[in-house]
């Protein structure tokens, strides 16, 4: 019975140990309902590729914080880079959550 209790506490510490403990935050995901058949045409559209070490508006770098200051209103169109993570994504939504009169649309 001793070498069993001690190969449950090996497993638990390798498990504790090789475990992830990432800060990931949540999205709020709107559901469509109904309204107008046709939505007015925005008055801006931003066009912005999310990469993992890149963020570009209209094709300028720039960073998180200057990103979310520019999008106050209008569409926003992201493209996402094939080595962008979850997280990034949500850091970036994050960022642009509670104005509504920007709609973001992230392209697949």
């Amino acid at each position: 019975m001793t070498p069993l209790i001690d190969v449950v506490f090996l497993l638990l510490l390798f498990f504790m140990l090789s475990s992830t403990f990432s800060n990931f935050g949540e999205i709020e995901l709107n559901q469509a309902s109904g309204g107008q058949a046709t939505q007015p045409a925005p008055s801006e559209r931003f066009f912005v590729q999310l990469g993992a070490s890149r963020l570009v508006l209209n094709g300028a770098p720039i960073t998180l914080d200057d990103m979310a200051a520019q999008l106050e209103s209008g569409q926003a169109l992201v493209s996402l880079d094939p080595d962008v993570s979850a997280q990034r994504l949500v850091d970036f939504l994050v960022r642009l959550r509670g104005r509504p009169e920007l709609n973001v649309l992230v392209l697949e």
